[in-house]
């Protein structure tokens, strides 16, 4: 007997979200407590100063916040649609070498759906820090989301 597995959550966004695959990110974990997406160091994406691109660390931080949203709410997507309302980033130091974005659920996920189950459209923050190899936090994300019912 064979079993199915499932693709993970980083190979599904790979498969459908380009500019991931563009920016060759790494989908390091996913799940509905946290997602760790890496950006690996590489010259095409560097800025002025030699680092990863402002553009480049946005992307990777919505991203690493799209797959917390898949891990949490892929139940859901029969009945709903997740779409990011808004995003605000701040860079808090120079991003030098590889990346990583690491994203928590601002709201827990059992009241986000239940907020679904009474009829609303729920919105909830994805926070997303971004830390370079040494641990030091370059970047901080805030992505705001909603599970947009299906009419």
């Amino acid at each position: 007997m064979s079993e199915t597995t499932q693709p993970s959550i980083g190979d599904m966004l790979l498969a459908t979200v380009p500019m991931a695959k563009t920016l060759n990110l790494v989908f390091e974990e996913a799940n509905a407590e946290r997602a760790v997406v890496r950006l690996p160091d590489q010259p095409d994406y560097h800025n002025h100063v030699g680092g990863p691109h402002a553009g480049a660390m946005f992307t990777l931080a919505e991203s690493a916040s799209g797959a917390i949203v898949l891990a949490a709410f892929g139940d859901q997507l029969s009945r709903a649609v997740p779409l990011a309302v808004r995003a605000e980033i701040g860079y808090k130091k120079l991003a030098m070498g590889p990346v990583t974005a690491t994203a928590e659920l601002g709201r827990p996920a059992a009241e986000v759906v239940a907020e679904l189950d009474a009829g609303g459209r729920p919105e909830f923050p994805v926070r997303i820090a971004i830390t370079r190899e040494d641990g030091d936090v370059t970047g901080e994300m805030t992505v705001v989301w909603t599970l947009r019912p299906n009419k």
